[in-house]
């Protein structure tokens, strides 16, 4: 999923919950923390693919980092209910995730944008950053959150929203997982040994995004998505 710009987050933090049994404040802060081995590998493979905004990624990561730092000071007060942030989550996406699957599916042969920046304003770009890092302080999930918003709200090609993402997330990844070490809800021998499994495999994904056409990320993406929301579900029940 590193390769895809979403950091493996929606995929660490259901397995330590659901197959490890973790505590769920334990899931997100050993996920987030390995993430940030995983995103700053990701950022590093698409760099050289050349498929990264740095102006973007740099607002968004500044904007990031100061959301992570409120989101994580409100996962302090409400680390035991998160199931409800979990439930609106969960919501958000099903839209994104039907959208993804209707355009990488049933739309495939639209021609993808071209391009090699993620278009809009600063102020845009900020508020983008600033929201998914309160998200990704809460919830270690935000990160997933940035390509469908460079895509559908920014306007950006595929390639370099998903280029984009792992180096915006790279700061808001380092404020929330030292933030829960700190609180001592993070695994870090599981977080290492997490973010160094898929090392190997976000710089071998980095590279699939060259040949990998727009519509069958879209397509991988929105079941990515529809899985999360899924998931959500199950957990606030």
């Amino acid at each position: 999923m590193v390769c895809f710009g979403i950091g493996g987050c929606v995929i660490m933090l259901p397995a330590l919950a659901f197959i490890f049994k973790y505590p769920l404040p334990v899931a997100i802060g050993t996920t987030i923390t390995a993430v940030i081995l995983t995103a700053t590998s990701g950022a590093i493979g698409h760099m050289k693919m050349k498929n990264v905004d740095y102006s973007t990624a740099k607002i968004v990561a500044i904007s990031g980092a100061a959301g992570a730092v409120i989101g994580s000071i409100i996962f302090f007060y409400i680390s035991n209910q998160l199931w409800l942030l979990n439930l609106i989550l969960g919501f958000a996406f099903l839209y994104v995730s039907v959208r993804m699957i209707y355009e990488g599916i049933l739309k495939r042969k639209v021609t993808a944008k071209q391009g090699n920046i993620v278009p809009g304003s600063s102020v845009a770009k900020a508020l983008i950053g600033l929201f998914v890092g309160v998200i990704t302080g809460i919830a270690g999930l935000g990160g997933y959150m940035l390509v469908p918003a460079y895509i559908y709200i920014l306007g950006s090609p595929v390639k370099i929203a998903v280029g984009t993402s792992p180096a915006s997330f790279i700061s808001m990844a380092v404020v929330s997982g030292a933030f829960k070490l700190y609180l001592g809800v993070a695994d870090i021998t599981a977080a290492i040994c997490l973010g160094l499994g898929t090392i190997i495999g976000a710089q071998a994904g980095a590279r699939l995004t060259k040949v990998v056409p727009a519509w069958a990320i879209k397509t991988i993406f929105g079941f990515v998505f529809l899985a999360v929301f899924i998931l959500d579900g199950i957990k606030c029940l």
